[in-house]
């Protein structure tokens, strides 16, 4: 986690930080050929130098990016859960239960579907 460190005890609200780590350790622990890094002021995870899924905190929510593949593909689901989302993000109300298996998912997709990506984002 020594990577997100710094942008951890940036959120200033203790259960914010919480939750973020806790999200932020999950994925290594499904994911660990992931490679956690600090990229555009928040935490993402990439394998083999290409996106997979990135993080970031606001004040009533934290939002999870899968890319636009990735929204587009799971959208019923992300609705389903209850979630606010736009076309790059889901946003995850602070008090709002994580859905992991919908989490698991986006990231077992992207790295699937970006197995032989080249570049950071999808062209």
């Amino acid at each position: 986690m020594d990577v997100f460190d710094e942008y951890l005890a940036r959120l200033e609200h203790p259960r914010h930080r919480a939750r973020m780590e806790e999200v932020l350790s999950w994925v290594p622990r499904q994911f660990p050929v992931l490679v956690p890094k600090i990229a555009w002021n928040q935490p993402m995870y990439t394998d083999h130098g290409t996106f997979i899924i990135g993080f970031s905190a606001a004040k009533e929510h934290f939002a999870v990016s899968p890319e636009r593949a990735g929204m587009i593909r799971f959208s019923d689901e992300i609705a389903q859960a209850g979630h606010d989302y736009t076309k790059q993000l889901i946003r995850i109300r602070w008090e709002q239960p994580v859905d992991y298996a919908l989490l698991e998912k986006m990231i077992a997709f992207n790295i699937e579907d970006k197995a032989d990506c080249a570049t950071f984002w999808r062209k």
